[in-house]
């Protein structure tokens, strides 16, 4: 199930589920009565527009309480900042290094990424992230994707300028559009082994993709290791990790996530 947060003519922001059409073979947004991650149920309002509807927009798929990520939670990117002179260690952290990202980082798709005036090194990291479902506190690994209402892609854009300058990765990750969210959340996904692959400006960028298979810290012992000090509400974000090397964006790029089973992410970058 595809769960989706659009606007159609600017109008208030509605959820809806993402069904294709079997005689015609488009996607339609079936409109829902209310908020998919309250405590009341939802259902179709009988109301069904195509994606490609005039005025439509699709929105990110949540405006999350908290974001958090995972830091070279993938040996090959860990290695990847190693040699670029990124980092001091040669290779992936035994420990969890975790990181937030506050709400007003998030975008959604076709949004524009801004460049701060105050760097000039801006990475993409696509990655797959878990949407949270009901309130997580002290989750055990082996129940924790009971609490994941599902996933969706994600560019944990950071500056990596800043990111090497300051001790804390503050301005780094939480910058204004630095959390594009979207498309959509897909409730079914392989999230064992989702492939993971990057284009920009329309050429695909091998050495950025990968899949989740390689997580160093798997998806149950992130929500396990998180929910440990953070309570994680209906909406919330984890960032799962970058599988491989990191690239620079500028002005009038336009990087697109891709995890098979989800969909596209796709924006366009601007200078700010």
């Amino acid at each position: 199930m595809r769960i989706a947060r659009f606007t159609k003519d600017d109008k208030t922001p509605q959820y809806a589920f993402v069904q294709k059409d079997e005689q015609d073979g488009k996607d339609y947004l079936v409109v829902l009565s209310g908020y998919p991650f309250g405590a009341q149920p939802v259902e179709p309002t009988g109301e069904r527009f195509p994606l490609d509807t005039d005025g439509l927009r699709l929105l990110a798929p949540v405006i999350p309480s908290k974001i958090y990520g995972l830091a070279k939670n993938y040996e090959a990117h860990a290695q990847f900042m190693h040699e670029t002179g990124h980092s001091d260690i040669a290779h992936a952290p035994e420990n969890m290094v975790i990181f937030s990202k506050p709400s007003t980082s998030v975008i959604g798709p076709d949004d524009p990424i801004v460049i701060p005036p105050f760097s000039h090194d801006m990475n993409f990291e696509p990655e797959v992230a878990v949407i949270i479902g009901r309130i997580a506190k002290n989750v055990p690994a082996e129940k924790a994707m009971d609490y994941v209402l599902g996933f969706t892609c994600v560019n944990d854009v950071t500056l990596r300028d800043l990111q090497g300058a300051d001790p804390m990765w503050t301005r780094a990750k939480g910058f204004d559009t630095a959390c594009p969210l979207g498309p959509w959340i897909q409730t079914d996904l392989n999230w064992k082994d989702a492939k993971i692959s990057f284009t920009l400006n329309g050429k695909d960028v091998p050495e950025a993709s990968g899949t989740t298979a390689k997580l160093i810290h798997g998806i149950p012992e992130q929500i396990a290791a998180i929910s440990s000090f953070s309570t994680l509400l209906p909406g919330d974000v984890i960032m799962t990790g970058t599988p491989n090397a990191s690239g620079s964006l500028k002005p009038g790029d336009e990087p697109v996530v891709h995890v098979e089973g989800i969909g596209s992410l796709r924006n366009v970058v601007v200078q700010g």
